[in-house]
């Protein structure tokens, strides 16, 4: 067996249930303001087509699939939100594409850890059979943020959905799945929040 399927054997499964009682609203809000969560999201929105050498951002040196209009205003406006419920961010995990480090950029997120793990799969959208990337993002997951804060993943649609096929149904760009670590190997679905949800988190009574 390959080292890498050998170590991931060894990691205890997620759990793929999703929470007794879902968090919404003030209940969510209070329970990522004291962190312990990991938030696993989709990148912002994003064009299925790379910009040519006019429509890319200065910085998009490699011409890859950047956010649209849309996408940076929500990505800005999501981490507006953020600050303003005081959701405590530390650490940041990231694809290397483009897209995904503009989010977390433009969201004002710590510097984030930039993983090949996390870059997209491919572009047919469908996950991996083998679920070796599966196993790996289920792993980190399962991994209890530092106390006091919560844990951001940036990553692609294939790859939440080989990890997590049932609570990735309809999974939006932007959208983001919270997870409850119990520090010992497995994780729980307790809320799922739309990009363009966060605002409305902050005026809810």
């Amino acid at each position: 067996m390959h080292p890498k399927s050998t170590l991931l054997a060894l990691v205890p499964a997620v759990a793929l249930c999703a929470a007794t009682t879902p968090l919404t609203g003030k209940a969510l809000v209070s329970a990522l303001a004291q962190g312990g969560y990991v938030i696993l999201m989709r990148h912002a929105s994003s064009p299925g087509l790379r910009p040519d050498l006019a429509q890319a951002d200065p910085a998009n040196l490699k011409y890859e699939r950047q956010l649209d209009d849309s996408g940076r205003a929500s990505a800005k406006t999501m981490g507006i939100a953020f600050q303003q419920l005081q959701i405590p961010v530390g650490k940041v995990l990231s694809s290397p594409t483009y897209r995904a480090l503009e989010t977390a950029r433009l969201a004002r997120f710590p510097t984030p850890q930039v993983l090949d793990e996390l870059r997209e799969a491919g572009n047919n959208m469908r996950p991996d059979a083998s679920d070796a990337a599966g196993a790996w993002l289920r792993s980190q997951v399962a991994q209890a943020p530092k106390p006091g804060t919560n844990t951001v993943i940036i990553t692609h649609y294939p790859n939440i959905a080989e990890a997590f096929p049932n609570d990735a149904k309809d999974l939006s760009e932007g959208e983001a799945l919270i997870y409850r670590s119990d520090k010992h190997g497995s994780a729980v679905l307790v809320g799922r929040v739309k990009i363009t949800e966060w605002s409305g988190l902050v005026s809810t009574p």
